[in-house]
């Protein structure tokens, strides 16, 4: 699969669709999601053109997976959910078709604010 360019968070990136701004520096950008699921639903997007975590994987530099992995932490603190500021979040990908993604760019979910419950179901 090839990444398209014409995907929602390539829009939000390019500034071509508006969003609800957490956090961004050169690696990630992250924003509430339009259609939250709990309490606190945000998502947190890599800036390169990267589909899945597959493909984030074997194709980022160093600095972007340190700078994906650090990103989701600095918007957990932010959101006042991670383990020092917060009880605790789900951070959650979705990858391909069986894994329930539905954006073809690589995201992360941030959940909390409330007990999240079971993994799966």
């Amino acid at each position: 699969m090839t990444y398209d360019d014409n995907n929602i968070f390539a829009k939000i990136l390019r500034g071509e669709i508006p969003c609800k701004k957490i956090y961004e520096d050169n690696f990630v950008l992250s924003f509430h999601d339009i259609n939250p699921q709990k309490k606190i639903h945000a998502l947190v997007i890599p800036k390169g053109k990267y589909i899945d975590l597959d493909d984030f994987s074997e194709k980022a530099s160093s600095d972007e997976i340190v700078g994906l992995i650090k990103g989701i932490n600095i918007v957990a603190k932010k959101l006042k959910i991670s383990v020092d500021t917060g009880k605790g979040y789900r951070a959650l990908a979705n990858i391909n078709e069986h894994g329930g993604q539905e954006v073809p760019h690589l995201h992360f979910h941030l959940f909390g604010g409330e007990k999240i419950g079971k993994m799966v179901e």
